[in-house]
């Protein structure tokens, strides 16, 4: 049974690794900006080796794409860029919460189903009842929910355990509407970055002057970088919603189906005659034994 302040642990430990994670993908940016740059800088003298231009020609093809995250990350600026990391962290956290909560063996452990079989069927059902409300499972939520109101009918402990069980689906889906919501903000901040920076461009092609073709492209590759890493962010956090939506689906209507068979088997196992009133203790020793008969010397 793994308490609550464990579980907290463990989704820290895992929000930590999620961030250092983009640190490490992000570490090798400087690195290429250097090579990009030294590559773009002029040669030291006009002499050259008679196989210099086809040895430049081989770096500019070899270092592309180190040209082009240059490009990104000068493009995206501070405050686009810091927003759109924010967010990038916030979707990773999330899908790593998710599919630490959304497992089949922290919804349905098979060795709490075992154990809490056993015990029924043992008709412990005060131990049982215990066993249900220490496990955080979902179905053990479910069973202590129905239990409490066992006493009560089967009906009205099964709509208990349901209603626990659409609590737990809320609580879950909140978490996925982030998701969603990731998915559509990402657009969305691409966009206002996108007419931001081409407002820049038209504002300097408004100060007059001649109009250089270069310097005006340069400003408007700049403005659609932005939406470039919105609609990659937006992407993955998309697919991401669908998959855990379907997967919060398929575990809760398991869930439901497994805590509606073990509680209906523990309602009938309490119906039935049993040996004593407490089957915890051992009624042989509380029957006293046959008298005995004394024959006549």
């Amino acid at each position: 049974m793994a308490p609550a302040s464990s579980v907290s642990r463990h989704r820290l430990f895992f929000l930590v690794v999620a961030w250092l994670a983009v640190l490490l993908l992000l570490a090798p940016v400087p690195g290429l900006v250097t090579k990009a740059f030294a590559q773009d800088a002029p040669a030291g003298g006009d002499e050259a080796p008679a196989g210099g231009d086809e040895k430049k020609d081989e770096g500019e093809q070899g270092h592309s794409l180190a040209r082009i995250t240059v490009h990104i990350v000068y493009s995206v600026g501070p405050f686009f860029g810091l927003v759109l990391f924010l967010v990038s962290v916030a979707l990773v956290a999330l899908c790593i919460l998710l599919i630490m909560e959304l497992r089949m063996g922290v919804a349905i452990p098979p060795s709490f189903v075992e154990e809490f079989t056993e015990t029924v069927n043992k008709r412990r059902f005060k131990e049982a009842y215990e066993m249900a409300k220490e496990d955080p499972s979902y179905v053990a939520r479910m069973l202590s929910a129905g239990m409490a109101r066992l006493q009560y009918g089967i009906d009205d402990a099964r709509q208990a355990s349901f209603s626990m069980l659409e609590s737990i689906k809320a609580s879950k889906e909140q978490l996925i509407v982030y998701l969603a919501t990731i998915g559509t903000l990402g657009p969305l901040l691409g966009l206002v970055g996108t007419v931001f920076g081409m407002i820049l461009a038209f504002m300097t092609m408004a100060e007059g002057g001649q109009i250089r073709p270069e310097k005006l492209a340069g400003a408007i590759s700049h403005a659609l970088v932005v939406t470039l890493l919105g609609i990659g962010l937006s992407v993955p956090a998309i697919f991401a919603h669908a998959f855990f939506k379907n997967r919060l689906t398929g575990i809760t209507h398991d869930t439901g189906t497994v805590a509606d068979d073990l509680l209906t088997q523990m309602y009938y196992n309490s119906k039935k005659p049993g040996t004593a009133s407490t089957p915890d203790i051992d009624t042989r020793a509380a029957v006293p034994p046959p008298p005995q008969t004394i024959k006549p010397k």
